[in-house]
Order: C-alpha cells, then sequence, then structure tokens
C-alpha cells in the first residue's frame, strides 16, 4: 500500500507542469495574443517535453531566471517543483542518448592566428590584419571554421605574404641603400600627444637596422634635472636613454640638440612614439611656454635612416639553421624536416621531405644557393594547406564519436589559450602519447595560463566578447565629447585588457567581472574617472574608494561601444547586457520601429521619457521591458563612460527592477542585483569559452556538457581559470564526431525494394 501512495504522490507533469500553463501561462501566451512569440498550446501535453525540447529548455530558462511569469502575476506555489521536475526529466532523458561531441571542420588560420603563428615559428612580426581582408565572424567569434574559407584574393595574399615573410627570415637578399625619412611638427607629420611626446605613423619597406633620430629644440632651466628620453614602436618600449636639458653655457648657444639610436625595427605599418618619461618640468609650465625654446626642451622630430643589415645574426635565421646546409644534404633534410614538422604541427613523413626538398633542387637548376633554395621551400610550406589550416583526422567508422589524436590535442589547446601554434614542450608531450592524461594535461593548461603568449585570450577572446574591437572603429561626437581622443581610447583599452588578464592569471571568481572593487587606471584615465593620487602614463592596479565605478560594466571602455556617437542607449547597453553577461540576446527589432526625437533628448525630454513613450508601441514593449530596465540602470555614464548626473536639464534616473524583482538605484545597486543572477552568467560564460575554444557554434547536443561545466563551477564558486579547465576536460574539446559523406546518407535501390 505504502508504494502505490508513493507513487501516487510522485511528481507528474500533469499534476506538476501542466496546470501552471494552463492557470497563470495561457492567458498571455496563447494563439490568439502569442505574447512573446509564445503559445504553450504544443507544451500541454507530456509528449512535448521530447518533442518539443527546444522551447521548453527556453521555458525553463526563464522560468529559473525569474522572468517568467512576469512582475504583477502572482508566482504558482508549486513553480520551483516544476523546475525540478523538468530538469529531472531532461537530465534523465540526455542520459540515455550517447553523447555526441560535434565535429569541427578544418579550421583555417584566422588573420590573429596566422599572425602570432608566424612569430612563435620564425620569429618574424607580421600583421596580418595590413595585409588580409577581414576574417568572418561565426557565433560571435572569427575563429568559427564553418566561415573561414579561402577566397581567391585571399589565396593571392598568402602566396605574396609566404614570398616576403620568407625573405625576411632568412634575410639574405639584398636590402636597398639607406634613406632619411622626416616625420617634423612644422610638416604636420607627426602629431603631438601632449607636452613631452609625439608620434608619429609610418611604414617600413624592410626589415633591418635604423638608426632613429630626435630634434629637441629648446633650453631648460641651468638646475633642470636630466630627462629620461623613450621611443616606442606600436605600443611597446623599445629603448631609453638620458637625454640633458640644461644650457650649454656657451655664449652662441643655439638650443637644439639631437639624439638618435640604433635598432632593428620590423616591416610593416607602424605606430612610432617618443617621449620623456616622468617629466614632472612640464606641470609647472604654462601653455604659452610649452613650446618657447628658452623655458624648456621638447620633441619636434622623429627621423628614420636606414635599412642597414643587421649587426646580429637575426633570430629567424636561428630557427631555421639548425645546423650549417653547406656541410651536405644531411643537414639540408634536418632544416626542411624541422621546419616542415613545426609549421603543420605534427610529425611529418618523409615522402612530405622528399617533396619539399624538390625546391632545393629547383633553385639549384637556377643557379641560386642552398639557402635561396631553403627560401624557396619555406614558402612553399607557408601555403600549404597543412600550414593554413588545423586539419583533423577521423580514423573512427563514419559517424562515430572517437577522441583526437594527442597531437591534435596540442593545437586545440594552444590556439585555445595563446591563439598560436604549440611550443616544444607542447609538441613533445603529444608526440609521446601522454598529453590527454589528465594530471599532464592540467600541468601544461596551468604552464599555458602563466606564459605570457595567453595574453591573446585578453586580446582575441574578450576582445570580441566584451566587442572592444569596436574602439578601433567609434567616432563619438568631438562637440558632445571633446575628452575623446586616441590616447583616452587606449587607456580604455588597456584598463578592460589588463582587469580580464589578473582575473585569468590570478583566478579570481566570476563574480569580480560584475562587481570588482579595484581596477587598472594610469594618470590620463584617472582624471577623466574623477579618481585622484594616480600619477603617470604606467597603469597600475587602483582600488576603488566609492561605488561610482566596479567591474567591467563601471569600465569607459565597455560604456563606449554599447552607446551611439552622440549620446547613450539604454536599448544597445540593455542588450549588450543581455547578449554578454546573461546570455539571453533579444530578437531582431521588427520592421519599420520607430526613431526617437533625437534633438528632444535632454532638451524637452530626457531620454527615459523619451524610451517610455517610445515602449507604449505594443510591438516594441515585450523585449524592450527586459532590455531598458538594464540600460537605464548606466545611465550615471555618458556616451563615453564620464560619471554624471544630469542628462542636460534633467535628473539622470538610474532607477529599475530586475524581472526577478530585484530592485536598484543606479549602477551600485544594478551590480548587486545582476550577482543575484551569477548562475545565468556563468551559464554564458561557459557557452563563450566553448564556442571559442572549439571554433564553432554550441549546439543542443553540448547542452550537457554545458550543466556540467555548471554544475562543477557552481560548486567552487566559479573561479575564472577553472571555466579552461573545465572545458579542456569536456567531451567536445578532446573528441570529435567522423563525418558521414553524402555517399552514406544515399538509399540503395535494394533497400528501397526491401521496405
Amino acid at each position: 500500500m505504502s508504494g502505490v501512495l508513493l507513487a501516487a504522490d510522485a511528481p507528474s507533469f500533469e499534476k506538476t507542469v501542466q496546470p501552471i500553463l494552463v492557470k497563470t501561462c495561457s492567458a498571455c501566451h496563447n494563439a490568439r495574443l502569442n505574447s512573446g512569440g509564445l503559445d504553450v498550446t504544443p507544451f500541454l501535453k507530456p509528449s512535448s517535453l521530447t518533442e518539443q525540447r527546444e522551447g521548453w529548455q527556453t521555458i525553463l530558462g526563464k522560468l529559473k531566471a525569474g522572468e517568467m511569469p512576469p512582475a504583477g502575476v502572482p508566482r504558482p506555489p508549486q513553480l520551483d517543483a516544476a523546475i525540478a521536475y523538468l530538469e529531472g526529466q531532461f537530465d534523465l532523458a540526455d542520459r540515455k542518448v550517447k553523447p555526441d561531441p560535434g565535429r569541427v571542420t578544418a579550421h583555417r588560420l584566422n588573420r590573429a592566428e596566422y599572425s602570432a603563428t608566424i612569430r612563435d615559428l620564425l620569429a618574424v612580426e607580421f600583421h596580418a590584419e595590413q595585409s588580409f581582408p577581414t576574417d568572418d565572424l561565426g557565433s560571435g567569434f572569427d575563429n568559427s571554421g564553418d566561415v573561414l574559407t579561402i577566397s581567391p584574393v585571399l589565396m593571392e595574399k598568402y602566396l605574396a605574404a609566404a614570398e616576403s615573410i620568407a625573405s625576411r627570415a632568412m634575410a639574405i637578399d639584398p636590402l636597398p641603400k639607406p634613406i632619411e625619412v622626416q616625420f617634423h611638427a612644422k610638416d604636420k607629420k607627426i602629431r603631438r600627444v601632449d607636452a613631452s611626446t609625439i608620434e608619429a605613423t609610418g611604414r617600413l619597406d624592410f626589415d633591418g637596422e635604423y638608426v632613429v633620430r630626435f630634434g629637441l629644440p629648446g633650453e631648460r632651466e641651468a638646475d633642470a634635472k636630466p630627462v629620461t628620453l623613450g621611443f616606442w614602436m606600436d605600443g611597446k618600449l623599445l629603448h631609453t636613454m638620458p637625454v640633458e636639458t640644461k644650457p650649454s653655457g656657451l655664449v652662441y648657444f643655439n638650443p637644439y640638440s639631437e639624439e638618435q639610436m640604433r635598432l632593428f625595427l620590423p616591416e610593416g605599418q607602424h605606430v612610432f612614439r617618443a617621449g620623456f618619461i616622468g617629466d614632472d618640468f612640464v606641470q609647472g609650465l604654462t601653455a604659452k611656454d610649452l613650446y618657447n625654446s628658452k623655458k624648456n626642451k621638447y620633441l619636434d622630430s622623429i627621423t628614420f635612416i636606414g635599412p642597414y643589415r643587421p649587426q646580429a645574426e637575426p633570430e629567424s635565421r636561428k630557427l631555421i639553421l639548425i645546423c650549417d646546409p653547406a656541410t651536405g644534404q644531411a643537414c639540408v633534410d634536418k632544416i626542411i624536416t624541422n621546419l616542415a614538422h613545426r609549421a603543420y604541427r605534427r610529425p611529418v613523413t618523409r615522402a612530405e621531405v622528399a617533396s619539399l626538398e624538390k625546391f632545393v633542387a629547383l633553385a639549384k637548376s637556377q643557379g641560386q644557393s642552398i639557402e635561396q633554395g631553403i627560401q624557396l621551400t619555406l614558402e612553399a610550406i607557408l601555403v600549404s594547406p597543412d600550414f593554413l589550416f588545423r586539419i583533423e583526422h577521423d580514423p573512427a567508422p563514419a559517424g562515430e564519436a572517437h577522441r583526437v589524436t594527442d597531437v591534435e590535442l596540442a593545437s586545440r589547446l594552444s590556439y585555445f589559450l595563446w591563439s598560436s601554434m604549440p611550443d616544444a614542450e607542447l609538441s613533445s608531450l603529444a608526440e609521446a602519447g601522454k598529453l590527454h592524461e589528465a594530471a599532464v594535461l592540467d600541468a601544461q593548461v596551468k604552464r599555458m595560463i602563466a606564459d605570457p603568449r595567453s595574453s591573446a585570450l585578453a586580446d582575441n577572446f574578450a576582445g570580441q566578447w566584451l566587442e572592444l574591437r569596436n574602439l578601433d572603429v567609434v567616432k563619438p561626437d568631438p562637440d558632445k565629447f571633446p575628452e575623446w581622443n586616441p590616447e583616452l581610447r587606449d587607456s580604455m583599452r588597456t584598463e578592460t585588457r589588463l582587469f580580464f588578464d589578473h582575473i585569468l592569471r590570478e583566478n579570481r571568481p566570476l563574480a569580480e567581472f560584475l562587481d570588482a572593487h579595484y581596477t587598472y587606471l594610469n594618470a590620463r584615465l584617472a582624471k577623466f574617472y574623477g579618481i585622484p593620487g594616480v600619477e603617470g602614463d604606467e597603469f597600475r592596479r587602483v582600488d576603488l574608494a566609492t561605488d561610482q565605478r566596479g567591474g567591467l560594466l563601471g569600465q569607459a571602455s565597455v560604456l563606449t561601444v554599447s552607446s551611439y556617437p552622440t549620446r547613450t542607449s539604454v536599448v544597445i547597453r540593455g542588450k549588450y547586457i543581455l547578449s554578454n553577461i546573461l546570455g539571453t540576446p533579444p530578437p531582431p527589432p521588427p520592421p519599420d520601429v520607430p526613431l526617437l526625437d533625437e534633438a528632444a533628448v535632454g532638451a524637452t525630454a530626457s531620454l527615459r521619457q523619451q524610451m517610455e513613450a517610445h515602449r507604449a508601441n505594443a510591438v516594441c514593449a515585450s523585449c524592450h521591458a527586459k532590455m531598458d530596465v538594464l540600460g537605464f540602470g548606466l545611465e550615471n555614464y555618458n556616451g563615453i563612460g564620464k560619471w554624471r548626473t544630469m542628462d542636460g536639464k534633467f535628473p539622470v534616473d538610474a532607477t529599475g527592477t530586475l524581472p526577478n524583482g530585484k530592485s536598484f538605484n543606479g549602477p551600485a545597486q544594478m551590480r548587486e542585483a545582476l550577482l543575484s543572477r551569477l548562475p545565468d552568467f556563468a551559464q554564458c560564460m561557459t557557452e563563450k569559452m566553448l564556442t571559442y575554444a572549439l571554433g564553432r557554434g554550441v549546439g543542443p547536443n553540448d547542452r550537457r556538457t554545458v550543466e556540467e561545466v555548471d554544475r562543477d563551477l557552481a560548486a567552487q564558486n566559479y573561479p575564472f581559470q577553472s571555466f579552461i579547465f573545465e572545458v579542456v576536460h569536456s567531451l567536445p574539446f578532446q573528441s570529435r564526431r567522423g563525418e558521414v559523406t553524402s555517399s552514406q546518407n544515399l538509399v540503395k535501390p535494394k533497400e528501397v525494394a526491401a521496405r
């Protein structure tokens, strides 16, 4: 009898779920109203749990997030039981299905991966973003194998790049006669960053050593201290030297001097910067005296003289010529085998080496040297599909899942964490068949995160997840935002990059992305934020003394890329949070959406008043109810992230209530409210990191992996490095499904007759 009672009392679809759909949901979500594009009628049967699985996953997500039932509708008392029942049924169904790791198509190196691979393979700096077409996006990232195709134009670019890179790496082609190119303030060829720093953009056509000469007009008072002159290329400090600023004491002294340095500079378009480091002297000068040669010594020109043959052997030649090819064919074989092995990221066969050696023979038949033959061979390697693509093989029967080889796993790991090829240690473990062992794999992940090359995660993963790359294309209105300039933009980007890098390397909890009480600032950005006590150009960690800032949503980079050029946008910012933090992107807007009256914003009506009128349109209301409330929580920041309390003539109203009932007033309270949805943020992060790591979109077959990762991480309080370890150990990362060819899908005539 007790067993019968237990069975009768057990939760069931009809008792636990169906009543909620009928009594609470169907009033709005029916065939007539179809609110939010949902009619629950097809979900009223128990069989819908399998027949309408994807729809049920969406419903379950909204129930768990507290978005449904909406505010004002009583919460059914059995809602928690219904959620538990649905999760249990889906988990049971998933366990009955054989796991599917999915498959990744042959993965072409994108521009960032190509550049980093050339750097690590040959020690040659090549900027693919300056030479190759922009990579397409797939599932939000530009490393998706499905969209990384090769067009005829790109193939031509690859051929030209291979010739140039091979020439630069071997460094045996003759250099032209040195020339002199000057960038001078009087010709408006330099930009004054500030009173101590100048900047010029130019192209070098050849690798080589260059004499870099700096023109320094003026002098400072007799007791002025010497300064340190720094020279940067593309943001990297290359060299420093002391510079005397005092008068010479000569009667006919001309207050002009020159300093110079000789450096190796790579081919390509570069941004050069020269400046006095930590120059306190100019702080005491008036604006009219900054460029008065009797009051100050300053920079006004940069001159390049070159190229010259490097005095030391380039690192690239050391990587290629691992023995002296003049000693004979055995050395040539060794060089080519090593080159192909590293470039193809796998061991090579004797037949492949023999095929490449034909290029050496071809060069020799044309009267060229052995080194020129090796250069030609390198060109061939760099246009090979084995270099340009990450190719994985399917030894298992078609359609069957199998573990990727350790060598393939090494490439998956290195391009995930470094956006580049495996190094010698990783390759050695892979080729020894040890990399898949859990302890070995964990040790390598830990080592690779600690390596400087893991900064690629900040540049390429965070740069796309947080849309930071858009900082290069946004153009805030200079009349509305006069503080905006390239230095402020770069400082914004650096803050977020260093912040992400810190959370990664220090294994901080995921919650700090939402509400960290520290950030990374230099004097320029600290002044923009109104934070005192930060001096100099160097970035450092700064503890925040107020709650005006905190986490990603208080950083100007994020606030700028989620604004219009002329004003803030609660819609864009709300969509940004939904898409990148909560993992619930809204659908595309319907056609013919009415536009705001831009002239009225801040003048005759606040942005909030405008948006409330906008939401009165029933077509717009369903999505804007979720987006706008989040955007309004950030209205204390203007269109480039500066704190404000007024929107034109109107006080900022940054209040709101999330769908789960959490109310807030201002950014600090909204951050606290978002922390209540940390599991949603964790799932969003898992899906985005898995997408980036695999180079493909996350689909229904990956649901079990995402749920297992989230379950494991919740028990650990979501330490950030654990997302990486969990992804690396996941089934989709370590396995793949074999491809079913079209011929295997064909039905044979005899099979038709049998049916």
